[in-house]
């Protein structure tokens, strides 16, 4: 099972940092030709239905954890079922919400401070942006088949090939005089290519998929396990995107542009554990039968550990190049004011990297209702902080604002994890680990020190990197994972070499 969920993150993987690859040249382009107001416009269009991602019931991850069940147990009509049944509550109830965000669209746009010059263009953006929130729901439940049987390959090959298309269309769209609307247009023809593709690949694993009919006695425990989702979702929407919303009513839209910028490269960060957690849904959902707890364990063990490992130095690379990189990718504004909210958010995303694994366990343990009572307790300490940091101190309070919380939810995960999904996380020494983990942050302090990233610091970080590799390899990882990377590096070689 490891080597299955190993395996379905790195396709994961490749197929999101291919996309962003593209985005480090398109995105500054795309924001160079609509302008900071424009920019952070498109960026508020697309964010603002992200608020009722609760309005598909929790069918997306509803359809995943069942029909990975009914995979499980070799039931391919029960799993054609459950797809089909979750799409159907899916757009039941996601319909009415896209609706009455189309028709009040011009309201919602002077609602969030856009200038009144723009506010034609907007609502006629948040119209497409209502039909692509319908869209993705169902992208979300049919690939269901593909996640069920850990093929991440097909279900990449379908979201990040089409992604990338529109990656590298929206700058040419917007070069040729379409604005943001043309760009929230490509989005909307992303995301209808994206279902077709979804739709004939799982068809072609699962032919049963093929039909119209439902299973009543599926709604109940769908719904249930949903309804807890859509509950905790309205205020995890909220908590994952106040700090935006709010930067824009007690800023301006320029402030939601700078932060975006910081925030979606601090998200970088994310590729690796955002790309196990398809993986992993499906996996930690096969096995919660108590004869496989042992197996259970160790795949969260091996998960968290091996995913520290590559997180200390990734982190220290990221704070590293953050301010470089916004300066010379998006102009000497960016450098300035992006700089700082992203270096904060990069510590938040450390521990929201790892809350990740018991996370996916609580849930795949079926606990869906326990994320609705620690969202709704966090919100209205979340709002007071955010409004007092973001309206003192701009998209920097806004990022420190999101990653206190973050480190909260983080605590509180794997306390449940513990006690609501048994599992239990090996414990080792930390000493060799946390020694030379501070030695990978001697670069930052040196950093600072000069007052740049020159030479000086790029060696120091290759050279502490080399012995924080060696000391992790011979004294953090145990016999067993050695030769685990050992025998899937020779594998993927000889792949290589064959191909």
């Amino acid at each position: 099972m490891t080597t299955k969920v190993v395996k379905g993150t790195m396709w994961t993987m490749i197929g999101l940092t291919v996309p962003i690859f593209f985005s480090l040249f398109a995105t500054p382009i795309v924001a160079r030709l609509l302008g900071a107001e424009g920019y952070g416009l498109f960026v508020l269009v697309l964010l603002i239905p992200t608020y009722f991602s609760f309005a598909d019931f929790g069918m997306n991850i509803a359809s995943t954890k069942f029909g990975s069940a009914a995979f499980a147990e070799g039931s391919a009509e029960k799993e054609a079922k459950v797809v089909r049944t979750a799409a159907l509550i899916a757009l039941i109830t996601s319909i009415p919400i896209a609706a009455a965000i189309a028709i009040f669209s011009p309201l919602i746009a002077e609602a969030v401070n856009v200038p009144p010059h723009r506010i034609s263009e907007a609502a006629f953006a948040l119209k497409m942006a209502a039909v692509v929130f319908v869209i993705n729901f169902l992208n979300a439940i049919f690939n269901t088949p593909e996640l069920s049987r850990l093929r991440m390959d097909l279900n990449i090959l379908v979201f990040s090939g089409v992604r990338l298309a529109g990656i590298i269309t929206t700058p040419i769209v917007v070069y040729y005089g379409g604005g943001v609307i043309g760009a929230v247009a490509v989005a909307l023809a992303v995301s209808i290519l994206t279902l077709v593709g979804h739709l004939a690949i799982s068809a072609k694993l699962l032919p049963e998929l093929i039909g119209f009919s439902i299973d009543r006695t599926l709604i109940r425990p769908l719904t249930k396990f949903g309804g807890s989702l859509v509950i905790a979702g309205i205020a995890g929407v909220l908590l994952a995107n106040l700090e935006k919303v709010v930067l824009t009513k007690a800023t301006s839209v320029e402030a939601l542009a700078y932060y975006s910028v910081a925030t979606t490269f601090a998200a970088m960060l994310t590729l690796f554990s955002g790309s196990i957690v398809q993986s992993l849904m499906p996996a930690f959902s096969q096995l919660q039968a108590e004869e496989n707890r042992p197996a259970l364990n160790a795949l969260y063990s091996r998960g968290i550990r091996l995913t520290v490992v590559w997180l200390v130095p990734a982190t220290v690379f990221m704070i590293l190049a953050a301010g470089p990189f916004f300066t010379y990718w998006f102009g000497p504004d960016y450098g300035r004011e992006s700089t700082i909210p992203a270096i904060i958010v990069i510590g938040g995303f450390f521990f929201n990297v790892l809350a990740y694994f018991p996370y996916t366990i609580v849930m795949a343990s079926g606990r869906s209702d326990l994320f609705a009572k620690i969202y709704w307790i966090e919100l209205l300490p979340y709002f007071l902080t955010v409004w007092w940091l973001a309206s003192g101190f701009g998209a920097a309070g806004a990022a420190a604002a999101w990653a206190l919380r973050v480190i909260v939810d983080a605590s509180v995960l794997f306390w449940l994890a513990r006690k609501v999904g048994r599992v239990s996380f090996e414990r080792r020494d930390p000493t060799p680990f946390l020694v030379v983990s501070a030695l990978m942050m001697a670069p930052l302090g040196l950093a600072i020190y000069l007052g740049s990233l020159n030479w000086a610091v790029i060696l120091a970080t290759i050279l502490l990197g080399a012995v924080y590799a060696m000391v992790v390899w011979n004294k953090v990882l145990d016999r067993s994972e050695t030769a685990w990377l050992k025998a899937t590096a020779s594998r993927l070689l000889r792949k290589v070499n064959q191909g």
